[in-house]
């Protein structure tokens, strides 16, 4: 069960429910630890859900009886908000479970409250519809934690067996990582999902490693940034707001802008400031500059007479 799917399941639980629910039946209705039903009470405090504990033999979790006079915590907007949300992942990745919460969100609004306010658009790559098959296989062996074994190709292209506990999926910006406990480097890894090959979801279980997520340091996969700041034209300027905010721009001059981006000292980094061309200009620090200097050097040779093939 997804993290939104489960929360959405607590408060309509304890909505439903007059008395309080202990921490020991959440975890083993839900099938996960103490400690992340927990996480999930302080998730729900802090987004304003009035969550109250009650310590001792028969303590648990309620909600407060004010917010019980219809048995439902959230507004037609706020439904339809998660609806969206969830609508426009679906783009992405769809699974049973997301889509029963969609069903059950669904039932919920009221037939008069407004379709959506809000669409959501993704690019229909390519890419992105071949994985899906790798991301139903990871999603499901996640669920039933069963290992996965796959052929893992790194940026070199060197390619090296894996046999995985598989714990979570994450996407960032613009792609999916899988995080997992490799036993082959006996040490939590994250993997690209695109630099997988011939994934299999073995018979063999595995019983989750406490706290294993927790442990891994979020950015682990996750590059040094570095402050830049770059001359941009008012042309991109939309896009350096979108971003970076409105605070990393500043006036210099009636032709440039003046921003101030942290970004990684690598070729990532090279290519979204390439990707600008003559609408952008590094001033500091020197060595950055130096360094993509040399890596647009290193395009350029691709092109000339004697690189050219």
């Amino acid at each position: 069960m997804e993290k939104v799917e489960r929360l959405i399941s607590i408060i309509m639980i304890l909505l439903k429910k007059n008395v309080v629910v202990t921490t020991k039946e959440f975890a083993q209705l839900f099938n996960v630890s103490k400690r992340t039903i927990l996480r999930d009470m302080e998730t729900l405090s802090l987004s304003n859900i009035p969550i109250y504990s009650v310590n001792g033999v028969h303590g648990g979790y309620g909600i407060m009886d004010e917010y019980k006079v219809d048995k439902r915590l959230l507004s037609n907007s706020d439904l339809e908000n998660i609806l969206t949300a969830l609508g426009g992942l679906e783009q992405i990745l769809i699974s049973e479970g997301v889509e029963m919460t969609i069903k059950k969100i669904e039932a919920m609004v009221s037939p008069l409250a407004p379709k959506g306010s809000i669409q959501l658009s993704f690019y229909d790559w390519e890419g992105r519809s071949e994985i899906r098959q790798t991301l139903k296989t990871c999603q499901e062996a996640i669920l039933k934690k069963n290992l996965v074994s796959f052929d893992y190709i790194d940026k070199n292209g060197t390619v090296t067996k894996r046999t995985v506990e598989p714990y979570q999926l994450h996407f960032s910006e613009t792609s999916w990582y899988l995080k997992g406990f490799c036993l082959h480097r006996m040490r939590n890894r994250t993997f690209k999902l695109f630099r997988i090959d011939q994934l299999n979801m073995n018979e063999q279980t595995f019983s989750p490693r406490d706290d294993l997520l927790e442990q891994e340091q979020e950015a682990s996969y996750q590059p040094e940034l570095v402050a830049v700041k770059v001359l941009i034209s008012p042309s991109i300027k939309d896009q350096f707001i979108e971003r970076y905010g409105r605070k990393s721009i500043e006036n210099y001059s009636s032709d440039y802008l003046l921003a101030t981006i942290h970004i990684p000292q690598n070729s990532n980094g090279f290519q979204f400031l390439a990707s600008f061309g003559t609408n952008l200009e590094i001033v500091e620090p020197k060595t950055y500059v130096e360094d993509f200097r040399d890596y647009l050097n290193k395009m350029m040779e691709k092109y000339t007479s004697k690189g050219s093939h």
